[in-house]
């Protein structure tokens, strides 16, 4: 492995001029920089990024954690963070919870270890007490998922408003019978969509019995296994909103397993939406949220934090921002079977696109 040392033999010039030329600091005449570069190239030589975080106390390495990277959801949130700090050239370091506060406790040390710049956390709650206090360690941003009591930046959507409107647009339909497949109540988007749903049965007259609640891990197979429990009551729900889409597809897969067709006798709403869902039938309702944007905005809130003043507040930005969701209407609601006329030759699908005024979207995309 060749040194600055090398190079400055080769091209003839001190290693400072070296130094100055790789980190593109001080006035180098172009031939000097020219026979420099030249040498830097025939060694295959790279400046050494140890030496000059050392130098500049930066490393321009961003640090994040996020609960289930199998879930596509922070999978698109990722993409978004990544591109945004190569924009302003940062590196990520990546890393998964797999939804253990211990686990997150030692990613957060390594992060402190690694000297990164900044960290952006989906929050795998409630946060360990040591790591209430991380935002003195390094700039901090949650994205998605904030833990209780925190009052730091944070970038999120919309959980209770997008639940309250696909229960109702579910209730427009006809149904009196909607039950919810929903995430660990301890997680605050869980908690924020059980009480838009519940806002939403609450506004129509319409009861939650206990049985028409299950709470799931985020996982398919927990869709999968409550699913089962409620499509086989012997008075089931006619329509059920899903929380997650990891647990929508295991719910589908319960649907298909007893042979009830979808939305002909069970209406299905999921959460989350991606270019790949456009594969399944029937095409999923969905709400759909900005991941790809959440991801950007978050690493834009921290690269800003990171680059201002040590001390100095932000205010041309809101600490918390709340990106809107989106309910995509496509085929896997419908009225319930017993609310369509006797004479109907149409199918459900098509009574619903004609009485509710909503159109359906094509298939499934990302952000």
């Amino acid at each position: 492995m060749y040194t600055i040392r090398d190079v400055a033999r080769l091209a003839q010039v001190s290693t400072a001029t070296v130094s100055f030329v790789s980190n593109g600091k001080a006035h180098v005449s172009e031939r000097l920089r020219r026979r420099v570069l030249e040498a830097m190239q025939a060694l295959d030589y790279q400046p050494s990024q140890v030496a000059r975080s050392l130098q500049a106390q930066r490393t321009h390495i961003i640090g994040m954690m996020v609960p289930q990277i199998t879930n596509p959801f922070f999978g698109e949130v990722m993409r978004g963070v990544e591109d945004e700090s190569r924009r302003h050239g940062y590196s990520v370091i990546f890393c998964n919870s797999n939804e253990d506060p211990e686990l997150e406790r030692e990613h957060l040390n390594t992060f402190f270890a690694r000297r990164v710049d900044g960290v952006l956390i989906s929050s795998s709650n409630p946060l360990p007490q040591e790591g209430r206090g991380i935002h003195r360690r390094f700039p901090v941003v949650f994205v998605d998922r904030t833990p209780p009591g925190f009052s730091g930046p944070a970038v999120i959507s919309d959980n209770l408003g997008a639940s309250h409107q696909a229960t109702r647009y579910l209730i427009s339909l006809g149904h009196t019978r909607i039950a919810t497949i929903t995430g660990p109540l301890q997680v605050p988007i869980c908690a924020n969509r059980l009480e838009g749903f519940r806002r939403a049965l609450q506004e129509a007259e319409l009861p939650l019995p206990d049985d028409f609640l299950k709470c799931g891990d985020f996982c398919s197979q927990s869709g999968y296994q409550n699913g089962l429990e409620l499509l086989r009551r012997a008075k089931p729900p006619t329509a059920i909103f899903c929380c997650n889409m990891m647990m929508t597809l295991g719910l589908m897969r319960a649907l298909h397993e007893l042979h009830l067709p979808c939305p002909e006798r069970v209406s299905v709403v999921g959460f989350d939406d991606f270019e790949w869902l456009a594969s399944l039938r029937p095409q999923l309702t969905t709400v759909a949220q900005p991941t790809y944007e959440m991801g950007q905005r978050a690493t834009e809130m921290l690269v800003r934090t990171m680059q201002q003043k040590q001390g100095e507040p932000d205010e041309r930005k809101p600490q918390v921002v709340m990106l809107p969701n989106q309910l995509r209407i496509r085929e896997s609601t419908a009225p319930p079977a017993s609310s369509l006329p006797l004479d109907a030759g149409a199918s459900p699908r098509r009574l619903h696109n004609s009485t509710t005024g909503v159109t359906p979207v094509g298939p499934a995309r990302t952000g």
